[in-house]
């Protein structure tokens, strides 16, 4: 019995009484259901239902629908059960192509209270006409269950994908084998919290310096006094914190310069996050002689009138998409002045999430997640006037 079955009773009761269950990519699937076809013949279907979880445990389901993969589903005279079908389908979801939506809500509350009630409402649906052609026909087979596939990153199932209905696209991600992020001061730590959601395979974090008190006022979540007190090197507080939802997260307690640059080869992408622009040209240089793409962010923050001003900036350079980043100087390779607030460490976490967002939605543009019509290498934020430029399209 698999672990997700295991912690959750009416799971537990389904497969307890023999129904053929399985619990994939946040969706629960109930195959073997016997109904009748148009031509009044008895087949088999398969029920898609989307699947709520806390914990890894199942909670009450947040709809009465669930999808059905088979022909129209109909009486015993061969009618279709239009009671129950609300619609045609044409998702893909866990892996089964769906034809139908249906629709039963319970007479008297209208919510089903766990999913072995809604699944066997379902199944009582489809297989009664089919048992009155067949009497033998069941749902019940005993088939013994395949356990869930231990092969996700995530520590518990990402219903998040399922219960929106992007498993498909959310898994274009998970082909991504190697994630770098170089720099965690600010933006770089949002960039993991966001990059830590999807299914990429590692993420390796690179970082020599340790969490101090300043860098919690401009970091993704909150830490506590305690830990801040024991100084923790900030590649080893992050992989504590995001080993916590998931595998693969690859601390690397070194900053990035000739003699450890070499640690980058081999992966699929980088993130440049570094507020030292000087330290950058040595990284561009063998990301490009590596063949490796890579997003470079910074921003630019000044001081006026006793008011915030300033700039995000995301620069995309990828193998083909590389002449602009030199010919028109679009990642910085000297430092900042001294009348750049940000260097002064003046905490500005909005801006710092932002500009990760900005980075991580090119990134998902780059692998196919979000559509891509302008492909710009190039954005920049203006904050005083709430403009976004894109440029240097491919």
């Amino acid at each position: 019995m698999s672990p997700l079955t295991s912690r959750s009773p009416d799971l537990k009761h389904l497969q307890d009484e023999g129904f053929e269950i399985e619990v994939k990519d946040g969706h629960l699937i109930v195959r073997h259901v016997p109904y009748v076809a148009t031509d009044r013949t008895v087949q088999f279907g398969v029920l898609v239902s989307e699947l709520t979880m806390a914990g890894d445990i199942t909670q009450p389901p947040s709809t009465h629908v669930v999808h059905f993969s088979g022909t129209t589903p109909c009486d015993r005279t061969g009618q279709p059960l239009n009671q129950v079908i609300n619609g045609p389908s044409d998702s893909v979801l866990a892996g089964v192509q769906t034809t139908f939506m249906l629709s039963s809500k319970p007479v008297e509350t209208g919510v089903y209270p766990d999913y072995y009630e809604k699944m066997t409402a379902y199944v009582a649906i489809l297989s009664s006409s089919a048992q009155e052609l067949d009497p033998e026909v069941t749902a019940r087979t005993y088939k013994v269950a395949p356990c869930e596939p231990q092969d996700s990153v995530f520590r518990y199932a990402d219903t998040a994908s399922s219960r929106a209905g992007i498993g498909t696209t959310t898994k274009r991600l998970a082909s991504i084998a190697n994630v770098a992020i170089v720099g965690l001061g600010g933006t770089g730590s949002y960039i993991l919290d966001l990059v830590a959601k999807t299914p990429v395979g590692r993420i390796h974090l690179f970082d020599g310096d340790r969490l101090f008190q300043h860098n919690a006022f401009r970091a993704p979540g909150a830490a506590s006094a305690e830990e801040l007190q024991g100084a923790p090197l900030k590649v080893d507080y992050y992989t504590d914190l995001y080993g916590k939802m998931r595998y693969g997260i690859v601390p690397h307690p070194v900053f990035v310069d000739e003699t450890t640059v070499e640690e980058l080869r081999g992966m699929d992408f980088v993130f440049l996050s570094l507020d030292r622009g000087s330290a950058k040209r040595l990284l561009v240089a063998r990301l490009e002689e590596y063949g490796i793409p890579f997003i470079d962010v910074g921003m630019g923050v000044l001081e006026c009138d006793e008011s915030l001003t300033g700039l995000l900036r995301v620069t995309t350079s990828v193998p083909g998409r590389r002449s602009h980043v030199h010919d028109r100087q679009r990642i910085p390779f000297a430092d900042v002045g001294e009348h750049n607030a940000y260097a002064r460490n003046i905490q500005i976490a909005d801006l710092n999430a932002l500009n990760a967002a900005l980075a991580v939605v090119k990134w998902k543009k780059l692998f196919g997640f979000y559509a891509d019509l302008g492909h710009e290498h190039y954005s920049v934020y203006q904050l005083d006037g709430n403009v976004l430029t894109s440029e240097d399209a491919a």
